[in-house]
Order: structure tokens, then C-alpha cells, then sequence
């Protein structure tokens, strides 16, 4: 059996601190936003090998979450932050939620990788789930690796069943990714420092809130562009 000695065990956590710290660095709701809407803008660049376009035009609600750092010294995580929108009755797209995404996993691992992560919510279900504010994926509501390419119709019975695509995103190629366990929650202190004080993921889905940032109605345009096509 391998052993790991307490030293090496510091030494390798001291080792991958800076790149969670650089991680940190502009945690602001605004870059946060422009992060998201980038990866929005670069989902088009590569229509063979990417999210289908009438997937994403069907989904009832599409969370973005940028610069994913996953982190791994024996006991690895997951963490990011990005952004929510649902699908309103009209077909419109609603103002984003800010949300946080994480999760844990234990084996032998080591090392740092940053990935872009998009959830496709197919069901009204899940969409309930993160508006009560927190749920874990395949727990609360059932996830599969997403389809890539033109059209979703290669997608497989196990994922034809799924209320959410996952995707991840490295070296430029979205792809399906399992990511059961994770846990998505809204955070509550980016959504008041952009919305104010007391404003609810519903009252905000619903459009009850008023001088939205531009850089927040940049995410909800760029948003319905993408999903009219």
C-alpha cells in the first residue's frame, strides 16, 4: 500500500495554494459576469464539436460557472462561481442568478486544472431545485454527460432520461462530463451586492428587480443570441 508521510502531505498543499489564491484574485460579481458571457461567445466557435444549438434553445434554465479550479493532493475539490438564468414563460431569457458550484472527491490525485463547466437544465424540476436556493447534482435532480455536436440527437437513452446536461470545457472543446455529487447553491451575497439587499433567485427570475449592470443584461442578451439560432 502506498504512504503518504505528513511533510509531503504540507508540502504538496503548500505547493497548490498560490494557484487557489491567482484563482481569487477577481472574485468580483462583474468579472464574473464578463467571464461568463465569454465562454457564452466562444460555445459558437466550434459547431462540430460543441453544446447542440437546439439543445441549448430547448433548455429551461443554463447556469455558466468560468474557471472551475479543480485541486487534488490526495483529497481533491471542485470550485467555481458563475451564473444562472431560467427560461421565462414567454420564452425570454431572465435576469441571472450568481451562484457558487463545488465538490469533493478522495482518491490519489494531485495537481491544478481550470475548466469552464455549463449545466443544460431539460426539466422544470431542477429549475426548482436551485430557485430553493441549493441541490447536488444526480441527488436532487438527474444529470448525464451532455451530447456535443450540430444537433442533440445522438444523445444516448441514459442521457435522453437525464433533467441536466453537463459539460466541461479544456483546451478550447466542450465535451460531456460526469459531475454527480457536485453541489450548485446561489450566492446570496453577490446577488445582493448586485441587486440589493433581500432580493430573492425568485424575484429575480421573475423580473422584479430593477437597474440591472450592463454587464449583467450583457449575460442575458448574449444568452437569448445563442439560443435563438
Amino acid at each position: 500500500m502506498l504512504k503518504i508521510r505528513l511533510p509531503h502531505l504540507l508540502l504538496g498543499a503548500a505547493l497548490l495554494l498560490p494557484a487557489i489564491a491567482v484563482h481569487a484574485d477577481d472574485d468580483s460579481p462583474q468579472a464574473r459576469a464578463q467571464s461568463a458571457v465569454r465562454v457564452l461567445s466562444e460555445i459558437e466557435q466550434a459547431p462540430d464539436k460543441a453544446i447542440p444549438s437546439d439543445l441549448l434553445k430547448d433548455a429551461k434554465a443554463i447556469a455558466v460557472i468560468p474557471d472551475v479550479l479543480k485541486v487534488g493532493f490526495v483529497f481533491g475539490g471542485r470550485r467555481g462561481e458563475g451564473l444562472i438564468s431560467v427560461k421565462s414563460p414567454d420564452g425570454t431569457w431572465s435576469n441571472p442568478s450568481f451562484i457558487s458550484f463545488g465538490g469533493g472527491s478522495v482518491g490519489f490525485q494531485i495537481g491544478v486544472s481550470s475548466t469552464d463547466v455549463i449545466l443544460v437544465f431539460r426539466t422544470q424540476r431542477g429549475v426548482d431545485s436551485i430557485v430553493n436556493g441549493k441541490f447536488t447534482i444526480g441527488a436532487d435532480a438527474s444529470a448525464a454527460a451532455g451530447p456535443v455536436g450540430r444537433t442533440a440527437s445522438a444523445a444516448t437513452d441514459q442521457q435522453l432520461k437525464a433533467e441536466i446536461y453537463s459539460y466541461s470545457r479544456a483546451r478550447g472543446l466542450f465535451a460531456g462530463v460526469a459531475l454527480d455529487g457536485s453541489v450548485l447553491k446561489i450566492d446570496q451575497d453577490a446577488n445582493a451586492a448586485v441587486y440589493g439587499a433581500g432580493i430573492t433567485p425568485r424575484r429575480i427570475f421573475e423580473g422584479g428587480v430593477s437597474n440591472v449592470p450592463p454587464y449583467v443584461v450583457k449575460f442575458r442578451d448574449t444568452l437569448e443570441e445563442y439560443t435563438s439560432k
